[in-house]
């Protein structure tokens, strides 16, 4: 109900310009946008929209929910991305350290060492037996009483624990130090805090220019990630067992069963929610930064086809790996990993331990993971510094470098407490609320606020401004996405999940009442920033109450093209900033002049 916002060319803040100031470095000589500045060139953007949507979602979160699975709104946008920012580099951080622990001539986690309990194996622990004491008498006893008065087994009597992996019990117990709950927070883990320190001065260097420093960085953090794919694809597939778990992802041992749990259409939808990073507010962010007349149906389609495609590519990787362990434990591939969240860092280490030269194979896979996620995480920060910069035009100019490294900064000291003893599970609770619930319930809001508030067919027509008209059969399709199937969809979906919502848990371990409360209370968080902002400007409208909803409802005098000459006669009368007139909308009907 605010006044509609535009992300970069559907502002304006005064008459063009011709030059870039010297001081801007961020804003090209050539860029379309003096203010804003472009991206330098069509690939920079392309890359880094594919390296935005293909991230750790596609290699981490994809495959463990088809494992565990058998198979007002800019703000809250915004507050989204910020909570999401704080925790995915976090799994950065996770993946340093094992790439710096790689480094060595025999992984770590390759067998169970002074780190281990009596119960780290990779065949199942005998915990009790038959043994005969007297001639035809015959007790069931503890396995290590038997071995501490030299007794012997009967055949066939052996009862077994299943163990856990070496690789489990060094996620755990090393690179963790994994506590016994949210209630016992620990020490600050110092390794994983360093190596989250480099993720973000990682981060904060690649930024420090915008996209143009970005969009350069991609071309590397954005290609590697599919050379790497591939080549452990052909390693995986090589492996025995290797059908059995590709199988089980596509095939006969699929649980078709599962379709019917409201918790897994959740997951689905959130997933490509994830995935795609759609309603987080990067997509637009990144978009802005587009000259006014780029194809963005044709990017949309090329970005949506590669995202998907390379969650598909990366679950063969990873469930042909998953078949080899089940194939040498003897187990099945829904019994190979009890742990989900954490599935390449149990999973993969695993595997890789076991392969000949599994260093290398592991520095190579984690060297992946860091790739895959910073350029998502590039984005995902530039979210942030550019509604900054639409909020502060001025100061972003002068200062963009430092304002940048200062939110690093700030994040930074904000995602200390997942990196504590008990951090993994507030990493577990963040990704559960905002980037499912939060994620689903602001793309809801955002769907309504521009098809049924602003407009579907204005929305449309802007898009015509852009890209040029197109006959009516090209959007008869996407008026039904839009007006109809995808609001309706996504509104059962989260009703049904709602309703069947079941208390989290990490590792079998429950969540707290008060751990639940706080994930609650962060998505209310960021979803209350609508009504709030709907209320005040309610309040500071004039005329009768219905009025104002319908005055609030239209979109703001200045709302048109940043750039005067790609205005058209839809946007000829649009107020300058200086000259707006609140609650008017002058611009697209041209039926009267602001006063």
């Amino acid at each position: 109900m605010d006044k509609l916002k535009c992300p970069s060319f559907f502002k304006c803040r005064g008459k063009e310009k011709v030059t870039a100031s010297s001081e801007n470095f961020h804003i090209g000589e050539n860029d379309e946008n003096p203010d804003r500045g472009n991206w330098s060139k069509k690939s920079d953007y392309l890359l880094s929209m594919v390296g935005y949507a293909v991230g750790l979602g596609n290699v981490w979160r994809f495959p463990y929910l088809t494992y565990n699975n058998g198979g007002g709104v800019g703000i809250t946008m915004v507050l989204i991305s910020i909570f999401v920012t704080i925790y995915y580099n976090v799994i950065i951080a996770y993946s340093l350290y094992y790439m710096f622990a790689s480094f060595q001539r025999e992984l770590p986690w390759q067998n169970c060492s002074y780190w281990a309990d009596k119960t780290c194996s990779r065949s199942p622990i005998v915990t009790h037996c038959n043994v005969s004491i007297k001639l035809g008498e015959i007790f069931q006893v503890n396995k290590s009483w038997v071995d501490a008065n030299n007794f012997t087994c009967i055949n066939g009597s052996e009862v077994y624990q299943p163990g856990q992996l070496p690789s489990e019990q060094y996620w755990n117990k090393v690179a963790l130090q994994r506590s016994s709950g949210l209630d016992e927070t620990g020490v600050i883990v110092w390794y994983l805090a360093l190596c989250l320190l480099l993720a973000w001065l990682i981060v904060g260097t690649a930024l420090f220019k915008g996209i143009k420093s970005s969009g350069k960085v991609v071309y590397f953090t954005a290609i590697f990630p599919y050379v790497v794919l591939l080549i452990l694809l052909i390693r995986g597939a090589t492996l025995d067992g290797a059908s059995k778990g590709i199988s089980y992802y596509i095939g006969a041992q699929s649980n078709f069963t599962k379709l019917r749990e409201a918790e897994v259409w959740k997951d689905a939808a959130t997933q490509i929610f994830y995935s795609l990073s759609v309603a987080w507010g990067g997509l637009v962010a990144l978009s802005s930064y587009n000259k006014f007349n780029n194809n963005c149906f044709s990017d949309a389609i090329v970005i949506c086809l590669t995202n998907c495609l390379t969650s598909v590519f990366a679950g063969f990787a990873i469930f042909s790996i998953l078949g080899h362990m089940a194939h040498i434990s003897g187990k099945e591939v829904s019994q190979v990993v009890k742990s989900g969240f954490d599935l390449a860092f149990v999973a993969y280490p695993e595997a890789l331990a076991q392969l000949p030269g599994g260093p290398f194979w592991s520095i190579l896979f984690f060297f992946m993971l860091l790739t895959l996620g910073l350029d998502s995480q590039f984005a995902s920060v530039e979210t942030i510094t550019t509604t900054i910069q639409d909020l502060f035009p001025k100061v972003m100019k002068k200062m963009r470098a430092p304002i940048t490294l200062c939110c690093c900064l700030v994040l930074f000291l904000l995602g200390l407490i997942c990196v504590t003893q008990a951090g993994i599970y507030w990493v577990h609770l963040i990704d559960h609320f905002c980037a499912g619930w939060g994620i689903l319930i602001a793309a809801i809001l955002e769907l309504m606020g521009i098809i049924w508030i602003y407009g579907g067919n204005r929305f449309i027509e802007d898009i015509e401004m852009m890209i040029g008209a197109k006959r009516w059969i090209f959007w008869l399709w996407w008026r039904a996405c839009w007006f109809f199937i995808t609001p309706v969809l996504l509104t059962a979906i989260l009703i049904w999940s709602l309703v069947q919502f079941h208390r989290p848990e990490y590792a079998q371990i429950p969540y707290p009442d008060w751990g639940v409360a706080i994930g609650w209370c962060m998505i209310i968080f960021c979803i209350i920033w609508i009504p709030i902002m709907a209320i005040i400007k309610i309040i500071q409208a004039e005329g009768t109450i219905l009025q104002r909803i319908v005055s609030c409802c239209r979109p703001a005098s200045n709302w048109g093209p940043y750039l005067e000459r790609h205005r058209g006669e839809r946007y000829k009368n649009m107020v300058d900033r200086e000259k707006e007139t609140d609650h008017e909308i002058p611009t697209v009907s041209g039926s009267r002049k602001p006063e």
